[in-house]
């Protein structure tokens, strides 16, 4: 984005998006992560679930593919099912070190997103979607898994992450 922040509909988009992935949900899926040990990230509660660890593969696996594969049009790796198979074969730290990189590829996508690429048409996952909607999907899906993350974590712990502590009782910030 340049130096001084012009609000249109565009800009402000892109900014809220890499807000939220940037500012709000990453550091928390950090913190979560941080919190618990190798065991309890891979821990499921049966078979058909999924633990902190597939959803950590899985959310990278999204970003890469749906941001910054699609708008570098560079090569689809992804492996989707290989993202819910594995079983405890990284640390939490190296989980969090492959997120944190392509995070970081896909803040760099956003920066340089332009109307031109919001409107234009990408093939992703058999989907043809407008750059928009791209974009809005991965903020979406991060949300979206990053919440039973943090559920899985305050399950584990049995304890508030105190994410809203800022908040008083009527939901307003203090």
């Amino acid at each position: 984005m340049c130096a001084q922040f012009e609000p249109n509909p565009t800009n402000l988009f892109l900014r809220f998006s890499r807000d939220k992935l940037l500012d709000q949900y990453w550091p928390r899926l950090r913190s979560c992560v941080e919190s618990v040990t190798d065991e309890q990230i891979w821990w499921r509660p049966n078979p058909s679930c999924n633990s902190i660890g597939n959803l950590i593969l899985h959310l990278n696996g999204n970003v890469r593919q749906w941001l910054v594969d699609s708008f570098s049009k560079g090569e689809d790796k992804r492996d989707r099912p290989a993202e819910f198979s594995a079983q405890g074969s990284m640390t939490g730290k190296e989980l969090l070190g492959k997120l944190h990189w392509t995070i970081h590829e896909g803040v760099q996508v956003i920066n340089r997103l332009s109307e031109a690429d919001l409107i234009a048409r990408y093939e992703i996952q058999g989907y043809h979607v407008y750059g928009l909607e791209a974009v809005y999907q991965v903020i979406e899906h991060f949300g979206l898994h990053y919440g039973q993350i943090a559920y899985i974590t305050k399950m584990l712990r049995d304890q508030d992450l105190g994410f809203y502590k800022e908040l008083n009782k009527t939901g307003r910030a203090v």
